[in-house]
């Protein structure tokens, strides 16, 4: 029985997490995005605490004062002491909790120029890359089967995230991107970086990154632009130093032969 019971309860706690998890904001996997997350929880553990003490303050004075324990009502006047209290405490709450908030925000906007710095360009419906550097241009458009789209074949893993070609970062370089648009107001959002910058024609948010780890990371749009909103995700490839110059140098290869053949014809 011991063994069911400890079994039950971790299945319980894990389906928990995983739940929570689904549920709460995306740690990511860098070191602002983990300090956003940080000072998101003790956001939210600060207003868990003050909810349980304004609500059980409420539910006890409706159980203790109610006309049937209490028929004569009690006369009595304003407490300045308590008055005062109840506006003194709440102010260096939120100044508590400004403090790292604004140490927070002056990293995010931090704005500036990165070691790469890319230029975000949304299109109704797919994104265009710029590396200003290295003038390696490039469209990234959904790369998902329209048959699965379509309900005709079963929906992949990465159903309505796949690029046919990805952003491609170095680890440990601080990278900025210059996010605008060409038509509508569109959203670039990549959850694991902490970034959501809006898309807006004739206007340039940056947004930046370092990202210390090689992977994959997924994103999309998230500002309604049209019938395709969905279609237009985001696709971002960190890989090592070595790699990344090997793909910007196989990239300007492919420009200068697209260069001769413009010419030529």
């Amino acid at each position: 029985n011991s063994i069911f019971f400890f079994a039950l309860t971790a299945l319980l706690s894990t389906n928990i997490k995983a739940a929570w998890d689904d549920l709460n904001m995306t740690k990511g996997v860098t070191a602002i995005s983990k300090e956003i997350f940080d000072l998101h929880m003790l956001i939210y553990w600060i207003c868990v605490v003050i909810g349980l003490i304004v609500f059980s303050i409420m539910f006890y004075s409706m159980y203790a004062y109610t006309k049937k324990k209490n028929p004569n009502p009690s006369t009595f006047h304003e407490d300045t002491k308590l008055e005062l209290a109840w506006t003194v405490v709440p102010f260096l709450i939120l100044v508590f909790m400004a403090i790292p908030a604004s140490n927070t925000l002056t990293k995010i906007y931090d704005d500036i120029e990165g070691d790469i710095n890319i230029q975000v360009v949304g299109y109704q419906w797919k994104w265009q890359y710029k590396y200003l550097e290295d003038n390696i241009n490039f469209f990234s458009n959904l790369a998902t089967d329209w048959d699965e789209i379509n309900n005709k074949t079963p929906k992949g893993e990465f159903y309505l995230q796949e690029v046919d070609e990805a952003v491609v970062i170095p680890v440990g370089k601080k990278v900025r991107f210059l996010i605008t648009a060409n038509d509508v107001i569109h959203s670039w959002w990549m959850p694991d970086f902490a970034i959501k910058q809006d898309a807006i024609p004739g206007f340039i948010n940056s947004a930046w990154t370092v990202v210390d780890k090689p992977g994959i990371f997924r994103g999309k749009c998230t500002e309604l632009c049209g019938k395709n909103h969905g279609f237009m995700p985001v696709v971002v490839k960190v890989v090592p130093q070595e790699e990344y110059d090997a793909w910007v140098q196989d990239k300007r290869e492919e420009a200068f032969k697209m260069a001769e053949l413009t010419e030529k014809n």
